[in-house]
């Protein structure tokens, strides 16, 4: 049987064949993302949507981990989490007052167990998330989508990654939103967490 697909946080954009969630407006379900526990069933759901919500939501750390916490305790081992943000350097993401926090790649990073594991043996910076909360999210697709302003200074059709990457790490507005694709791991049923 397949699990739930859920479009968290879905505003005027609901998906069908998705459980539509919102906090306003006339959703499936009407239910605030930072309330505590979330009303699904450990293990229930393949997938959820999170497309301009993420950023939305935790302006508390800790209420911002906890639904981290909650995302995986609902979903199934091997559901994805697919994430789309404005990119923090571009007006969109500053231009709206109730963007309350960044969301890039290496925020990502911080919920894998097996990266944590690294930063660990390799004495790095990064905290271990996926650690400390009992969490393991794999990335396994980020893309940058280039803005009007991209193809403005650069009209041609095919987008050089590395260049843009560069530059978007250097000028504002040239990336206007980072697509993100997690992938939750979680050991099969009886095994041994290690």
């Amino acid at each position: 049987m397949d699990g739930l697909r859920l479009n968290l946080g879905s505003g005027m954009n609901p998906r069908p064949g998705y459980v539509n969630v919102d906090r306003f407006g006339t959703p499936d379900l009407r239910h605030d993302l930072e309330t505590f526990p979330w009303p699904w069933t450990d293990d229930s759901v393949q997938e959820i949507v999170l497309n301009h919500v993420l950023e939305h939501l935790g302006q508390d750390p800790n209420v911002f981990l906890e639904i981290f916490k909650e995302m995986y305790r609902v979903c199934r081992g091997g559901a994805t989490v697919q994430i789309v943000v404005p990119h923090f350097r571009h007006d969109y993401f500053y231009g709206d007052p109730t963007h309350v926090r960044a969301i890039t790649p290496n925020t990502l990073h911080l919920f894998s167990q097996r990266l944590n594991r690294e930063f660990i043996r390799g004495q790095f910076a990064n905290t271990p998330l996926g650690l400390y909360l009992g969490v393991d999210f794999e990335l396994i697709e980020t893309r940058f989508k280039p803005s009007e302003t991209w193809f403005r200074l650069h009209p041609e059709p095919q987008v050089d990654l590395e260049k843009l990457l560069f530059q978007g790490s250097i000028y504002n507005n040239l990336i206007e939103e980072i697509q993100m694709m997690l992938q939750v791991v979680k050991p099969p049923s009886g095994a041994a967490v290690p």
